[in-house]
């Protein structure tokens, strides 16, 4: 996971600063950010059912090979001086494709490996792992780009995501894991749309979790022209600012991931996701208060609100279904968090509209709003 995740989050830092400077529009920004999340939507289903089928450590190698490959191919083209934004797009959008699979594969991977009581603090623990190659990440892809360029920084990400393939070549399955009874694709994902007819529980936690997604989440999409155009801090200051995500997910997922319990997690995930609305609310006002350093020190407030509903999400997700269906649950989870393209757009038309700070302030204000409805709306939710 720390291998995979410098891979991760080089390529946001490198593929927002590539695409502002193509582009030079935070719109357009906002649709590059997108294009990584554009197929998980369309993709999340049929990648439940593959990893219910197939073993899912031979899925995630897979994965990472894949996109190292689309890296590769971006970081080619930069170098050669031939990179075009509709490339951008291309390669990123199939980059999406395989990481669905990936994400649908390690969740229900992660269920395997530890089993039910300790689920939680597995997918903490793989959260800080995963925010330790977040900071990495980020650093290194901001100063590989400011001394050398994109083209270096994408060949550095394609080189992390291969890493973490190749870390796990010596995985196996763990015994006593049924797979998924045979049948075409098409069938298994009409099995699980089934399924979650007569248990509505996890539509509700994927609606939660798309709310998380499109307004929270989103707020990454603005971090380039934050540091371009407002702060005036280049690629090394995007570097850190990302990389205060990554302090902020370890920091959230240390205080409360570790000691988490199942009961109770529903009315604390509503908890958070009011919380999280609230601080993009401060993230907004912060460049004028409180300047750069301001700014790195809420945004790392932020992601760490933003990991933990990130980590019961997950969770109670995986929790809410039978054995067999452990990859659709993280199928699911990846479709609603497929919808964060909408976020990206939404919140990178705000910003070309009306300005980085009204555009996080809209989206914070929204969120808390919709957190504070779906708490008197569903109390199931409440009762998990």
């Amino acid at each position: 996971m720390v291998l995979n995740a410098v891979g991760t989050m080089g390529e946001v830092v490198v593929l927002g600063w590539l695409a502002l400077e193509l582009t030079s529009s935070p719109f357009l920004v906002g649709v590059a950010l997108g294009m990584r999340a554009l197929p998980l939507f369309f993709v999340g289903a049929p990648a439940g059912v593959l990893a219910d089928r197939f073993p899912r450590h031979r899925l995630l190698m897979l994965t990472g090979a894949g996109q190292a490959l689309t890296a590769s191919a971006l970081g080619a083209l930069t170098l050669a001086g031939r990179v075009r934004f509709a490339h951008l797009l291309l390669l990123t959008l199939v980059a999406g494709v395989i990481r669905g699979v990936e994400w649908a594969a390690r969740q229900s991977y992660t269920h395997d490996v530890v089993g039910p009581k300790e689920l939680i603090n597995a997918l903490a623990l793989l959260g800080v792992a995963m925010r330790a190659g977040w900071l990495v990440g980020s650093l290194g892809a901001g100063m590989l780009i400011a001394h050398f360029g994109s083209g270096v920084a994408y060949v550095a990400v394609a080189v992390g995501y291969l890493a973490g393939a190749a870390a796990l070549l010596p995985a196996s399955a763990p015994t006593g894991i049924r797979r998924a009874a045979a049948g075409s694709l098409w069938r298994g994902v009409v099995g699980f749309v089934t399924a979650m007819r007569t248990d509505r529980i996890l539509p509700i936690l994927m609606l939660l979790t798309a709310c998380a997604e499109i307004l929270g989440f989103s707020h990454q999409a603005l971090l380039p022209s934050m540091a371009r155009d407002v702060l005036r801090v280049g690629p090394e200051g995007l570097g850190t600012m990302n990389a205060a995500r990554a302090v902020g997910g370890i920091l959230g997922l240390f205080a409360v991931g570790a000691r988490g319990q199942v009961r109770g997690g529903g009315t604390r995930f509503l908890v958070v996701l009011l919380a999280f609305g609230a601080s993009l609310v401060t993230l907004g006002a912060a460049p004028r208060v409180v300047g750069y350093a301001g700014v790195v020190i809420v945004l790392v407030a932020v992601n760490a609100l933003g990991a933990v509903s990130d980590l019961l999400s997950q969770s109670l997700m995986q929790l809410s279904v039978p054995e067999r269906l452990r990859g659709r649950a993280g199928g699911a989870w990846v479709v609603a968090i497929g919808l964060a393209p909408l976020g990206q757009l939404q919140i990178g038309a705000l910003a070309s509209l009306f300005g980085v700070g009204i555009a996080l302030g809209a989206s914070g204000l929204a969120l808390t709003a919709l957190a504070g409805a779906a708490a008197l709306t569903f109390p199931r939710v409440r009762r998990i």
